[in-house]
């Protein structure tokens, strides 16, 4: 299996930021990491391995950047304007830097990408399509942390208001042409039901984006599923396969 790894200097996030591809060839998938995690997290925690029959097939290219905004949420010295201000500026780069640069390597200038990532890695895969549905199509969102609220410390910016789907996505124009584009995208909400998950939240955002007419689905994978890897190495396999 081909493995890549890129580094450039990001101006939105004034820093270096990583991202690992995996695979030659196949849709592309923008795989987030969770709240800690680098670009690497998911060939460590065995995401890669559990998708190299699809990688190694040539159904599927997975590209990992490193949870910058992730990193800055779980940072207890910073504070929550500046938190909402780190997460509005990540995902400038996933739009203007990041997938540009995946459109390169796929040889296309408008071909739309997977994408898909587990706890807060569900939440920039979630953001992703819906403010940029121009170029995610689908969105497999995993045992997410979608509501931010508690970390703001009372705060509502508009860096945070942007950042969250659960409070853009009800003020969308009617007639806008980001909202026509996200009803003919589609989200899946997965989550398990066993330790330390919290379906209510999958629930929250299926009815958000249902209340302005985005497809979407709520998958419960039971009790016998955690808030861990080995359900989302079960779960993500499942989905790129349908979809790939």
């Amino acid at each position: 299996m081909e493995k890549l790894r890129s580094t450039w200097y990001s101006p939105r996030l004034r820093q270096d930021v990583t991202v690992a591809r995996f695979g030659h060839y196949g849709a592309p998938l923008l795989l987030f990491p969770t709240a800690g995690g680098d670009a690497e997290e998911c060939e460590r925690m065995l995401m890669i391995r559990a998708l190299r029959p699809l990688i190694d097939a040539g159904r599927l290219k997975v590209y990992s950047p490193d949870s910058v905004a992730g990193q800055a949420w779980i940072d207890m010295d910073q504070s929550a304007r500046h938190k909402a201000w780190v997460q509005n500026q990540y995902d400038g780069y996933v739009y203007e830097e990041l997938v540009p640069a995946i459109r390169r390597d796929c040889h296309s200038d408008d071909i739309e990408l997977l994408t898909a990532g587990s706890s807060l890695g569900a939440f920039n895969a979630l953001t992703s399509v819906c403010r940029h549905p121009d170029a995610f199509k689908t969105a497999v969102c995993m045992s997410g942390s979608y509501d931010f609220t508690g970390w703001m410390d009372g705060h509502h910016p508009l860096d945070f208001h942007y950042a969250s789907p659960l409070h853009f996505v009800p003020h969308l124009e009617e007639h806008s042409e980001q909202l026509a584009r996200l009803r003919n995208r589609f989200v899946i909400l997965a989550a398990g039901e066993g330790r330390w998950e919290n379906p209510a939240g999958a629930w929250r955002v299926a009815s958000t984006l249902g209340a302005r007419s985005i497809p979407n689905r709520v998958d419960l994978w039971g009790p016998d599923h955690d808030h861990d890897w080995p359900t989302w190495r079960e779960m993500l396999p499942k989905y790129m396969s349908e979809m790939t």
